[in-house]
C-alpha cells in the first residue's frame, strides 16, 4: 500500500492552473473542429493548421462573400469571438505556469532534462509531494503507465504494450517531450546518443519516444528524490 502525501496549497493551485489550461486547449479544439465542420457545410473548406483556421474566420468576417448565410454567418462569427477569448485565456495561463515555473527552484531543475520544459516541471512539481514514496525510476513511471504490462508464463515474463494507467496528463506530456527530443535529433544528427540512435534504427518513432519518455522520467524522479542536479546518463550516451 502507497500513502499518498498530501499537497501544498501551492502545489493544489499549480495542478489547478495545468487543469484550467487543458480545459480551455480542449474547448479551443471543439469550437475550432465546429466552425471547419459548419463552413464544410457549405463547401468552404480551408488547410489544416493556424492559418486555414484564420482564413475561414476571413470569410465569416466578409460580408460580400455570399456564401455564408447571414443566419449562418451570425453563428461562426459567435463561435470566432469565443476562440479568440480562448486563446487568449491560454496565454495568460501560459505566462502564470512559466511565473510559477521560475519561482520553484526544483522546477527550474527539472527543466534542464531534454524534453522536459516549464510545463511538465511545474506538473511534476505539483503533482509529486514527495518522490521518495517511489522506490525507484521504474515504480515512478508505472505511476502514470510508461511501462510495458508483464505477462509471466512458463517462468518466462512477456512484455507488452505499457499499460496507460495513471496519471494521464503526466503521461502525455512525458510523450510529447520525447518526440521533441527525437525530433530535435533527426534534424540535428544523434551522434552524441548513441542510444537513441539504435533505438531509431530498430524501432517506431512512436515506440521509440515511449522507452525514451521512460529513461526521462526516471531522470527527473532521482532528481526529485535526491534532490541531485541534472546528470547525462549512460544510458543516453552509450
Amino acid at each position: 500500500m502507497r500513502f499518498v502525501p498530501t499537497k501544498t496549497n501551492e502545489q493544489q493551485s499549480c495542478l489547478m492552473l495545468h487543469r484550467v489550461r487543458h480545459l480551455f486547449i480542449r474547448q479551443q479544439t471543439a469550437v475550432i473542429n465546429s466552425i471547419r465542420a459548419y463552413l464544410a457545410e457549405f463547401g468552404i473548406v480551408a488547410s489544416v493548421g493556424r492559418r486555414g483556421v484564420e482564413q475561414l474566420l476571413e470569410v465569416v468576417a466578409d460580408p460580400a462573400d455570399r456564401r455564408v448565410p447571414e443566419v449562418a454567418r451570425a453563428c461562426l462569427a459567435a463561435l470566432g469571438g469565443q476562440l479568440r477569448v480562448l486563446k487568449a485565456q491560454i496565454l495568460e495561463f501560459d505566462k502564470r505556469i512559466i511565473a510559477w515555473h521560475r519561482s520553484n527552484a526544483t522546477s527550474r531543475r527539472l527543466d534542464v532534462i531534454p524534453g522536459v520544459g516549464p510545463a511538465l516541471a511545474t506538473a511534476l512539481v505539483a503533482s509529486v509531494a514527495d518522490a521518495t514514496t517511489f522506490r525507484s525510476g521504474r515504480d515512478f513511471s508505472a505511476w502514470f503507465g510508461l511501462v510495458p504490462k508483464q505477462n509471466p508464463s512458463g517462468g518466462k515474463d512477456k512484455l507488452g504494450r505499457i499499460s496507460k494507467q495513471g496519471d494521464r496528463y503526466l503521461r502525455s506530456l512525458f510523450t510529447a517531450g520525447a518526440l521533441t527530443v527525437i525530433r530535435y535529433a533527426k534534424i540535428h544528427g544523434t551522434s552524441h546518443r548513441p542510444w537513441l540512435t539504435a533505438l531509431l534504427a530498430r524501432r517506431p518513432t512512436k515506440v521509440a519516444a515511449i522507452a525514451l519518455a521512460n529513461k526521462l522520467a526516471g531522470m527527473a524522479w532521482a532528481m526529485m528524490a535526491r534532490n541531485e542536479p541534472y546528470k547525462e546518463p549512460a544510458g543516453l550516451t552509450a
